[in-house]
């Protein structure tokens, strides 16, 4: 349920680079949230920095909510970006096993495949 990669150039630049690499790929970054300042705000501790990053591409959020309302609680797309082993992991939810555990045609299928596609090539850009 979750696809991740890996990439050796430093978490900052995948950061500093992601509204950058989203456009190319069709996506508009909406927000983000950066949990270890999130959490360090309400008086508690994370190690890790990990910031989670809003995606849409409209068009596509258009199409699909259009035929199925409920696919809303995976919108926006979300990329998870933190280091670990010395690697910036950039993660996200697999919408590919999620369209086959639910019962959609194959066109909605493919809608949904077509964009995890556009998700994929932005998270193997660097």
């Amino acid at each position: 349920m979750i696809y991740k990669i890996t990439t050796d150039k430093p978490l900052q630049m995948v950061k500093n680079e992601l509204a950058e690499h989203a456009k190319e790929c069709g996506f508009g970054v909406l927000g983000s949230y950066e949990f270890q300042k999130i959490l360090h705000s309400k008086g508690l501790q994370l190690d890790k920095d990990i910031t989670v990053y809003e995606l849409c591409n409209p068009k596509a959020a258009k199409e699909a909510l259009e035929i199925m309302p409920e696919i809303s609680v995976y919108l926006p797309c979300r990329l998870s970006l933190y280091e670990d082993n010395g690697k910036t992991v950039i993660s996200t939810i697999d919408i590919r096993d999620i369209m086959d555990s639910m019962d959609v045609d194959e066109d909605f299928k493919a809608h949904m495949n077509s964009v995890f596609q556009y998700l994929e090539k932005l998270m193997k850009s660097w």
